[in-house]
């Protein structure tokens, strides 16, 4: 489930580059958040997942805490480069298109990032590199 949300979710961001400055919201921006949220779904919980697997009952607690802070500090982090990248490639302007580049900006740097994890996270999680980290963490327990 982990690549088919991140996979949705990149398509999600790359469908929001093409939005039209005259676009409507139910024809342009509800049915790409509905599939970025379907991808959110199907991404979070897997990688809740993959953060928590391996951790003792005594640690979850930290470990869980340590994977809410983390998600937080790096949405921040994320929200406010693009938000940078929107400011400097909109520019002074406040006209429509002007606004329209820097959000378009915003989101092709957002899908390439998104296209950046899907594609680790599909080489993160291949058998064979499962059981190469299996087998380094735990010899001969695979």
């Amino acid at each position: 489930m982990l690549i088919a949300g991140l996979a949705l979710i990149t398509a999600a961001l790359v469908l929001f580059t093409q939005a039209p400055a005259g676009g409507g919201y139910a024809s342009h921006i509800l049915p790409v958040t509905i599939l970025m949220g379907t991808g959110a779904g199907l991404a979070f919980p897997a990688l809740m997942t993959v953060a928590m697997t391996g951790v003792t009952p005594a640690d979850a607690g930290l470990a869980s805490g340590l994977v809410n802070a983390t998600a937080q500090v790096g949405g921040a982090i994320g929200l406010a480069v693009l938000a940078t990248i929107a400011a400097e490639t909109t520019g002074a302007s406040q006209a429509a298109s002007a606004l329209l580049d820097g959000y378009h900006a915003a989101f092709t740097a957002a899908a390439a990032a998104m296209f950046g994890a899907t594609a680790l996270a599909f080489a993160l999680t291949s058998s064979a590199v499962v059981l190469r980290v299996r087998d380094v963490l735990a010899p001969g327990r695979v």
